[in-house]
């Protein structure tokens, strides 16, 4: 056994909306933990009494590989705090940050860096508001605390608003609208301050774009790393993912989405601060083409714990 990270706790699970690709993304975690001879063990968040008392099970850090809220927002790295135990990723308050696309989007513009206009919606918000609020015709609207594109729709009317509205949680939740970009879709994962090469996205013909449904189930979803970009988008786009990674002050490990628009120019989209690691997930494969295998890439995060 591997003493070099001592008894390490594999936090997945929990009650997030993203539940599911949870336990999958720490399935596999643990898994490579294991076999490279870490002492890991699986710890579904959802017991609040064996979270509490991590301590006193005698792990000496925590691997968090949970996705959404209580678990990527901070809530569950400021128990990890409170017990002294380092964790991998970002601290409290860059993810309570980043888990709100609202206000990371109001960071990013303070830094310059390119992100669309938004609107926080309510019931009474008409879709001529919209146009009047974001320019064009369509919009996205979306929970600002979701992750996985959970609860995303693309509106024209309003007849769809008010579906869309109710769709991303209704009353209960922060709603978002920004305009909808038709374009190509990249990512760039981020490992301890390096950026991994990014990867472009192309979901099917059935989906409108690259839902749930298209990063976790579908089986036809494209993936291209790198991306078939010229050199100077992809240092662009590189500069850029340094810069949001930074402006909220992530640390270990993340990854920032994009959308190019019609002119080749990029809006960044949202930032992960726990990526999944699921055979679907995009971390993976961007680690792979630069030379790095799934064992070697956890370990990596796993040493940056802080």
């Amino acid at each position: 056994m591997n003493n070099e990270f001592g008894k390490v706790a594999v936090l997945y699970g929990g009650t997030s909306s993203e539940r599911e690709v949870s336990l999958s993304s720490g399935a596999a975690v643990h898994e490579a933990l294991v076999t490279s001879g870490v002492d890991a063990h699986l710890l579904d968040t959802r017991d609040h009494q064996a979270l509490f008392n991590l301590k006193g099970q005698g792990f000496a850090r925590a691997f968090i590989v949970l996705h959404g809220r209580g678990g990527e927002d901070g809530q569950v790295q400021a128990i990890l705090d409170w017990q002294g135990i380092p964790y991998t990723g970002s601290g409290v308050l860059a993810c309570a940050l980043a888990m709100d696309k609202v206000l990371t989007k109001r960071v990013w513009q303070t830094f310059g860096l390119p992100v669309k206009p938004d609107l926080v919606i309510d019931a009474a918000t008409t879709y001529a508001e919209l146009v009047a609020a974001l320019g064009g015709s369509h919009f996205a609207i979306k929970p600002a605390l979701e992750g996985s594109s959970v609860g995303v729709s693309r509106v024209g009317n309003q007849a769809e608003l008010e579906a869309a509205y109710q769709k991303a949680g209704g009353i209960r939740e922060k709603i978002m609208a920004e305009p909808w970009v038709t374009g190509r879709e990249l990512t760039y994962p981020v490992i301890g301050g390096r950026v991994l090469p990014g990867i472009e996205v192309t979901a099917s013909a059935e989906h409108l774009f690259y839902d749930y449904d298209a990063k976790y189930l579908a089986e036809d979803t494209r993936y291209r790393c790198p991306p078939p970009i010229d050199a100077a988008l992809d240092g662009q786009l590189r500069e850029l993912t340094r810069r949001a990674f930074d402006a909220i002050g992530a640390k270990g490990w993340a990854r920032v989405d994009f959308i190019l628009d019609g002119d080749n120019r990029p809006w960044i989209l949202e930032i992960n601060m726990v990526p999944g690691m699921t055979s679907h997930s995009l971390v993976p494969l961007a680690a792979r083409e630069d030379g790095m295998d799934f064992v070697a890439l956890v370990r990596q995060i796993l040493a940056q714990t802080r």
